[in-house]
C-alpha cells in the first residue's frame, strides 16, 4: 500500500473531507441560529428545546474517543464512510421530525454521525498527502471550518427566508450522498492496529466526559449547587478511574502514552486556551454590540465576520509554512497577535466606530489563523501512524473542551456580575485575553522540544 493517494485520487478524496467537514460544521451553526425559531413552531419551551444544540454537543464529545479508537481498530476509511452514512440519514428524519422529542433523538444521530467524520477526517489527512505537504493538507479543513463558521449564520438566515426550518437539515441529504460517492471511490484504506476495542473504557469515557459537559452547563447557567457538585464529582471520579485505566493499556481510548509526548501534550493545551479564547469573544462581543451598543443583529453579524474571513486568507498560508517552520514559533507568534487583538477589542471606545471595530476583529482572526494550522500539524506529526486515530479524537476532544470552558467563562462572568452587560462582557474578554496570553506561552514552550 503506497503512503498516499495519486494526485486526482487526492482531490477526491480532499473533496469529499471538505464536504463533510462543512455539513458537520454548519449543523451546529445553523441549528443554534434557528433555535427560537424551531422552538416556536414545535411549542416548545426555551429550556426545553436548548437539548436541540446541547444534546447534539454532548453526543459529540462523548464519542469521538471511541470512534476514534474503532478507526485505529478497523481502518479510518470504515469510520468515516458510516459516519457519513449516519450523519446523511439522521438528517432525513430531522427534516421530517414534527415535535421535539423526535428532533432530539435525531440530532443525536447526526451528532454521532459528526463525531465519526471529526474522528477521523485529520487521521485520513496523513494518508491522503504526503508527510511533506501534510501542513497544506491540514489548511484544508481549517479553511473550511472558518468559511463555514462565517458563513453559517447566513446560510441560515436564507434558507429561513424561502422555506420552513426542516430545509436547515434536509440541505444535509444531497451533500451528504455527494461526499459518501466520492469518498467511496477515494478515501484510502489504511493499516489496522491488532488490539480490541476497548468497552469499559468507552463507558468510562462517556460517564467523565458527558457529567462533566452536564456540570459545567449548570455551574454556566446556575442550575443549583446539589446539580452541578453531583455532576462534577461523579465526572471527577470517573476521570480518575478512566486514567488509571488507561495507563496500564498498550493501546489506550484517551491516549496518556501520547501525553507524555512533550509537543503533543504542550499542542493539546495550547489548543485548549486557544478555543477557549475565541469561543468567550465570539459569545460575549455580540451580547455587547446588540444589548449595549444598539446594533441589529444583521450590524453584529457583519462586525464578527472579519475574524472568521481573514482566518480563510491565513489559514492556507500558515499550513503551508508550517511543512518548514515549527509550530512552537508559528503559533506563538500567532497566540501573540490574536492576544494583542484581545486587548485591542478590551480596549475599544463604547462611542467606536464600524471600522475601528472591523480592524480589531481582523487582527484576532490573523493571530488565530496562524496558530490552527501548525499547531493541528504538530499534535498529528507526534503521534506514530497507527495512533492516528486517537490523536485526531484528541485534536477534536481538545476544541470542543476549549469551547466548552469559554463558554462556562461567559455565562459566569454574566451571571456573578451586576454592574450591566458591559460590566460582564469587560470580565469575560479579560479572561480571553488571559488565555490567549497562556496558549502563546505553551506554544512557545515547544520549541526546542522533540516528540
Amino acid at each position: 500500500m503506497s503512503e498516499t493517494l495519486a494526485p486526482a485520487s487526492r482531490r477526491r478524496a480532499i473533496a469529499t473531507i471538505m464536504i463533510a467537514t462543512a455539513i458537520s460544521t454548519l449543523a451546529n451553526v445553523i441549528a443554534t441560529i434557528a433555535l427560537p425559531t424551531m422552538a416556536h413552531e414545535l411549542g416548545a419551551s426555551p429550556s426545553a428545546s436548548i437539548w436541540i444544540v446541547n444534546g447534539y454537543q454532548l453526543v459529540v464529545t462523548v464519542s469521538l474517543l471511541p470512534l476514534a479508537s474503532l478507526g485505529d481498530i478497523h481502518g479510518y476509511r470504515v469510520v468515516y464512510l458510516w459516519g457519513l452514512a449516519v450523519f446523511t440519514a439522521a438528517s432525513v428524519i430531522c427534516g421530517f421530525a414534527d415535535s421535539l422529542p423526535m428532533l432530539v433523538a435525531a440530532r443525536a444521530g447526526q451528532a454521532l454521525g459528526a463525531a465519526g467524520i471529526m474522528s477521523v477526517n485529520t487521521a485520513l489527512i496523513r494518508f491522503i498527502f504526503p508527510p511533506s505537504q501534510l501542513g497544506r493538507g491540514i489548511a484544508v479543513t481549517t479553511l473550511t471550518v472558518a468559511i463555514c463558521s462565517a458563513s453559517g449564520p447566513s446560510v441560515a438566515a436564507a434558507i429561513l427566508a424561502v422555506a420552513s426550518w426542516h430545509w436547515l437539515f434536509a440541505i444535509n441529504v444531497p451533500l451528504g450522498l455527494a461526499a459518501l460517492w466520492l469518498a467511496w471511490r477515494s478515501v484510502p484504506h489504511t493499516p489496522r492496529s491488532s488490539h480490541r476495542f476497548d468497552h469499559i473504557s468507552a463507558g468510562l469515557n462517556a460517564l467523565t466526559f458527558g457529567t462533566l459537559l452536564l456540570g459545567f452547563d449548570g455551574l454556566g447557567h446556575r442550575r443549583g449547587i446539589w446539580f452541578v457538585t453531583s455532576a462534577l464529582g461523579v465526572g471527577v471520579m470517573a476521570g480518575v478511574v478512566f486514567v488509571r485505566r488507561q495507563s496500564r493499556l498498550a493501546a489506550p481510548m484517551l491516549p496518556v502514552d501520547l501525553f507524555r509526548l512533550p509537543v503533543f501534550a504542550l499542542s493539546v493545551a495550547t489548543s485548549v486556551c486557544t478555543y477557549s479564547a475565541q469561543t468567550i469573544a465570539h459569545l460575549a462581543l455580540p451580547f455587547y454590540f446588540q444589548l449595549a451598543g444598539g446594533l441589529s443583529q444583521v450590524q453584529v453579524g457583519l462586525l464578527i465576520t472579519p475574524w472568521p474571513a481573514v482566518i480563510m486568507i491565513v489559514a492556507p498560508m500558515s499550513g503551508r509554512l508550517s511543512d518548514h517552520y515549527p509550530a512552537g514559533l508559528l503559533g506563538g507568534l500567532g497566540l501573540a497577535v490574536l492576544t494583542a487583538g484581545l486587548l485591542l477589542m478590551l480596549a475599544l471606545p463604547p462611542d467606536a466606530a464600524f471600522l475601528d471595530i472591523v480592524w480589531r476583529m481582523a487582527v484576532c482572526g490573523i493571530g488565530f489563523g496562524f496558530f490552527q494550522s501548525p499547531n493541528n500539524r504538530a499534535m498529528m506529526s507526534a503521534a506514530p501512524r497507527e495512533r492516528s486515530g486517537v490523536a485526531s479524537g484528541m485534536m477534536s476532544t481538545a476544541r470542543l473542551t476549549g469551547q466548552t470552558i469559554g463558554g462556562v467563562v461567559v455565562a459566569l462572568s454574566f451571571a456573578l456580575t451586576s454592574g450591566g452587560i458591559a460590566h460582564g462582557v469587560t470580565i469575560a474578554m479579560t479572561m480571553a485575553v488571559i488565555f490567549a496570553a497562556a496558549g502563546c506561552v505553551v506554544s512557545f514552550a515547544r520549541l526546542g522540544r522533540r516528540a
